[in-house]
Parts: structure tokens; C-alpha cells; sequence
């Protein structure tokens, strides 16, 4: 059971931090002030009593579209780490077990994606495809996928010669049951920790994308298509585009603070169970 005087400070704020992103992403249309997309003021309003954080280069309301920004970013990157690590973790783990010519083929296949720099490959494939939340989502879990694969394989390459798994391969179990019940539960630790990075790559990457165009369109908000809006107010003193930038920046200390210590939680509670 979690003991909540035991958490670290760090861990602490990372988590209250956490849980307060997706309390406003998945209750953005109840806490925002305004519609989206409407315009509720002139360009570039300061704060206010009305306009908490001011309004942006259109005139909307700053705040709400933070709050649906928060929505659609964690959303992407959410979704986009969950496909990469399923199809990562998965055909690593099958590569590492069944060895010989699949492999060697999933291997250098991967070595050839990752070859090609994550933003280049992405920005030409979208510069093809049509730029939809289901696109951007695809190519972002396909993409990453290549990281969690090498990690998921070299895991499980050095689980597959202990005894344990050697063992149950003489008590004749099939590769599904290997992979998920003798690897997976014994490769969690180094999946947790990769967890927390990988999600906080998917927001920067598809922010990266956003700003550059190619992410989610207008009139939709996400944190790093706002500052590409917002951008040129920076020049007048204007802070509409670093409030998101900063929101990008908590996001991802707070999550990478949260994964440490759940990876360092793991890794104690398995050295305890050891010991005894």
C-alpha cells in the first residue's frame, strides 16, 4: 500500500503537478472560461480579471485555449506512447526470444529508421500525408517505437539465457507465454523509467511539428502551435507565446519526476523481495 509521507518532495510535486495537467485535459470543456476558438477581445489584451493570462494574437481568451491545448497535447502524446511502446516492447521482446533471421530483419530495419533524424523522417512524411490527429498519432508511435524496441530487446536478450526462462522453455511453454509471463514481468523497471521519457519526447515532438506546421492545425490548440501564434509577440514584451512554452517545460519535469520514483520504488521493492 502507498504510503504518502514516504513520497519524496520531487515526487510529490511531480505527481500533484501531474494529476492537475490531466484534471484540465479531461475536464477542459467544464473549466474553461470560453469556447476555443471565439474571440473575446482585441489582440494581445494584458491580464485581467476577465483574461486571466490576456488573450492571444486573434483576440481568444489565452486561458481557455491553454486549458484545450492541455487536452489535445497530452491526448497526442499519450495515445502515440502507447502504440509505441506496445508495438516496441513487443516485437523486441519476440526478436530477443525467437532470435535467427527475424532478428536480424527487425534489426537492421529499425537501424535503418533511426538513421534518418525523428523530426526530418516526420516533417516528410506529414509534408505526404494528410495532417489529422489519426496521421500525427501514427507516425509519431511508429517513429518512436524504434527507441523502445532497442531497449525492450537488449532487456530481453539478457533475461532469456537466466534459468527461470530456460526452464520454462524445457517445460514446453509457447513464445507468447516467455514473452509475457517469464520477460515482460522482469523487464517493467527499465519500461517504467522509458515510460516517462518517451511520453515527454511525444510532446515535445509533436510541439516541434506544431510549430513548424505540420502538427495539429488551426483552429485546434495545442501548446506548440500557441507559440508559434504567439511568437511575435515576444518582440513587443508580449508573454502569450512563453506561457505555453513554460506549461511544456512543467509537464515535462513533472512527469520525468514521477517515473524516477516509481523506477526507483520498483527497483527497491525487488532488491527488499531479494534480500529476504
Amino acid at each position: 500500500m502507498l504510503d504518502l509521507k514516504r513520497i519524496p518532495l520531487g515526487a510529490a510535486i511531480g505527481l500533484i503537478l501531474t494529476a492537475l495537467f490531466l484534471f484540465v485535459a479531461v475536464f477542459a470543456p467544464l473549466i474553461s472560461p470560453y469556447p476555443m476558438e471565439q474571440i473575446v477581445g482585441d489582440v494581445w489584451q494584458p491580464m485581467s480579471a476577465d483574461y486571466l493570462l490576456g488573450t492571444d494574437n486573434l483576440g481568444r481568451d489565452l486561458l481557455s485555449r491553454m486549458i484545450y491545448g492541455a487536452r489535445t497535447t497530452i491526448f497526442i502524446a499519450a495515445v502515440a506512447t502507447a502504440i509505441s511502446f506496445i508495438l516496441g516492447s513487443v516485437l523486441g521482446f519476440t526478436a530477443a526470444v525467437v532470435g535467427g533471421w527475424f532478428d536480424m530483419l527487425m534489426s537492421r530495419f529499425v537501424d535503418l529508421l533511426m538513421a534518418i533524424p525523428t523530426l526530418i523522417f516526420g516533417l516528410v512524411v506529414l509534408s505526404v500525408l494528410p495532417t489529422t490527429v489519426f496521421t500525427l498519432i501514427m507516425v509519431m508511435g511508429i517513429l518512436d517505437s524504434t527507441r523502445v524496441y532497442r531497449l525492450s530487446r537488449a532487456v530481453a536478450v539478457d533475461i532469456n539465457v537466466m534459468d527461470f526462462v530456460e526452464a520454462a522453455k524445457l517445460r514446453g511453454e509457447g513464445t507468447r507465454w516467455i514473452i509475457f509471463r517469464e520477460i515482460l514481468p522482469n523487464a517493467l523497471s527499465p519500461l517504467i523509467s522509458e515510460l516517462g521519457l518517451r511520453f515527454i519526447y511525444a510532446v515535445l515532438f509533436l510541439s516541434a511539428l506544431s510549430f513548424l506546421g505540420l502538427g495539429v492545425q488551426p483552429p485546434q490548440a495545442d501548446w506548440g502551435g500557441m507559440v508559434k501564434e504567439n511568437k511575435d509577440g515576444i518582440v513587443f514584451g508580449i508573454p502569450a507565446a512563453l506561457i505555453p512554452a513554460a506549461a511544456i517545460a512543467a509537464l515535462a519535469i513533472s512527469v520525468n519526476l514521477v517515473a524516477d520514483w516509481i523506477l526507483n520504488r520498483t527497483t527497491d521493492l525487488k532488491g527488499g523481495r531479494g534480500n529476504g
